[in-house]
């Protein structure tokens, strides 16, 4: 590190940050990444580690791993209390850290719409810690379900409920669906038959933002897969015992999943400048207005594209990452910056094995090549050598000989004594 040099803080080691962390490699400054994991996650399949298909290591690299090699980059591990935009600061659990140029990019969290006490019965799979908490409870459920006798509480166990119908929700009922064999396989009480995925959308169709061809395509697929679905239906209450939807109905299980919604974190809330629900409202060139020094990038801000919110997803939030990185360059050679322009890739969605479907401009897909496509741009995507070889080899495992990952649990307890009603 130089101290003369202009000195880049990115808070968050997400798509974003750390897309911009690599981006400035060349750039005559000194950048400290600040995160409170020392691990860079890989969500957009982390419900794959949920149900045993890959490890937590697959989805997880090293910081310090991935910026090794870059002589201009360190990497701080600590949370970020509050921002002085005025002295040019962030308070932190390790001090204060001054900065020249500050990137915020601290993603997004579980928005349960003012319900938070759900979190403890209907974890999100948006963390690590999460998504191992819902594995831990799928396993225990179908473990559970195998030793006991009362055929009330068996039903109770092999019934899971994902609340949500975008693609988070849509990827996560269809690997459960398709992980019930997989499993079961060891269970000889178990059938995949007695498993039952119910997946509650509040909107009339699945993933909304998708054209409505590949909506319909989608919910075929998952009911071909045995997913039951709860369309234009809106949870009103979850308890360790299932939840009650608004048109008076009930469903029971003791796991509840909840994909259906998102929100920028607390710091981004408590930044002293406009927000629009929630996310912080960026200048064209993603600076917080009257402050060109600092940005915000990734699920925290609101940056607009052709009239509409970009969506936030892991491309947006890299081309985000590069976008800030060039206008600190520009910054620093006396050029003008120019305004961020987001390049719509696409969307898609995997619905479980060998299916996904993707919308590519006017192109619509579905089926295997779909499923193809999406398999190698995460791949591409994916950090690290050896977690691309890793997963590589898990789903070649998986292809050929139906088994998952070894689903083992450190501590099982019993899902309605957890929460004070067994």
């Amino acid at each position: 590190m130089h101290p003369a040099r202009p000195q880049v803080l990115i808070v968050g080691g997400g798509f974003a940050g750390l897309t911009a962390a690599r981006a400035l490699k060349r750039a005559p400054v000194d950048v400290t990444l600040l995160d409170r994991e020392n691990y860079h996650l890989f969500q957009p399949m982390l419900y794959q580690a949920a149900t045993a298909e890959l490890s937590e290591t697959d989805v997880a690299i090293s910081l310090h791993e991935i910026l090794a090699r870059q002589r201009n980059a360190r990497v701080l591990l600590g949370e970020v209390a509050s921002v002085d935009l005025d002295r040019r600061f962030v308070t932190t659990d390790l001090g204060e850290v001054p900065y020249d140029f500050l990137i915020l990019a601290t993603g997004g969290e579980p928005n349960y719409f003012g319900r938070d006490v759900w979190e403890s019965v209907a974890p999100s799979p948006k963390s690590l810690a999460a998504t191992l908490e819902i594995r831990r409870r799928v396993i225990t459920a179908l473990e559970l379900a195998e030793s006991i006798d009362d055929p009330a509480e068996r039903c109770l166990l092999l019934e899971f409920i994902v609340v949500g119908g975008g693609p988070t929700g849509v990827e996560f009922a269809g690997a459960l669906a398709d992980a019930r064999g997989g499993l079961t396989r060891t269970m000889p009480r178990t059938e995949r038959e007695h498993i039952r995925i119910h997946l509650v959308h509040a909107q009339s169709r699945l993933l909304p933002t998708f054209a409505e061809d590949i909506s319909k395509k989608a919910a075929a697929q998952l009911e071909r897969r045995g997913v039951i679905l709860h369309l234009g239906r809106r949870v009103t209450e979850i308890d360790s015992t299932g939840a009650s939807l608004d048109d008076g109905s009930r469903l029971e299980a003791a796991t509840v999943i909840w994909t259906a919604g998102v929100r920028p974190t607390p710091l981004a809330r408590a930044l002293p400048v406009e927000h629009s629900h929630g996310r912080v409202v960026v200048a064209p060139d993603l600076s917080l207005p009257g402050h060109p020094e600092v940005f915000a990038i990734g699920d925290m801000a609101l940056v607009e594209h052709d009239g509409h919110p970009v969506p936030g997803v892991s491309p947006a939030a890299m081309q985000q990452g590069r976008a800030v990185a060039r206008s600190i360059e520009r910054t620093l050679q006396k050029r003008p910056r120019e305004p961020f322009r987001y390049w719509d890739k696409g969307s898609m969605a995997q619905i479980g094995h060998y299916h996904a479907v993707a919308q590519i401009g006017r192109l619509h897909l579905s089926g295997i090549l779909a499923w193809a496509m999406w398999g190698l741009v995460h791949l591409y995507y994916l950090s690290g050598l050896r977690n691309r070889i890793s997963v590589v080899f898990n789903w070649l495992w998986l292809f050929f000989t139906r088994q998952r990952a070894t689903p083992i649990v450190t501590s099982m307890h019993h899902p309605l004594e957890v929460h004070g009603k067994g």
